[in-house]
């Protein structure tokens, strides 16, 4: 995983040395934070710390998936609830 943090965005992965996850990880072997002064300045540093990270292996990564979720109205009007993601999780089914 390449991924440079920020003053408005860090994260932290469960890689080891060798780039492999380590063996106690769960399937959210990393986790990234932003902050800004408003939502939405967190929002748009987050979308460009996605864009920039790079992992690299067999493992599939939902980053696409993530900057596009960070992209929608209702993401960006927080109008969001765990029903909302259930619900774009069954029409892409």
């Amino acid at each position: 995983i390449k991924f440079q943090s920020s003053v408005s965005c860090w994260g932290y992965f469960s890689v080891g040395a060798n780039g492999g996850i380590h063996e106690y990880a769960d399937s959210q072997f990393g986790h990234i934070f932003a902050h800004g002064t408003t939502r939405e300045e967190a929002r748009k540093v987050l979308m460009l710390s996605l864009r920039n990270i790079d992992v690299v292996g067999t493992n599939r990564s939902p980053i696409e998936y993530l900057v596009e979720l960070l992209g929608t109205n209702s993401f960006i009007g927080n109008t969001i609830d765990t029903s909302w993601l259930d619900g774009l999780i069954k029409a892409k089914s």
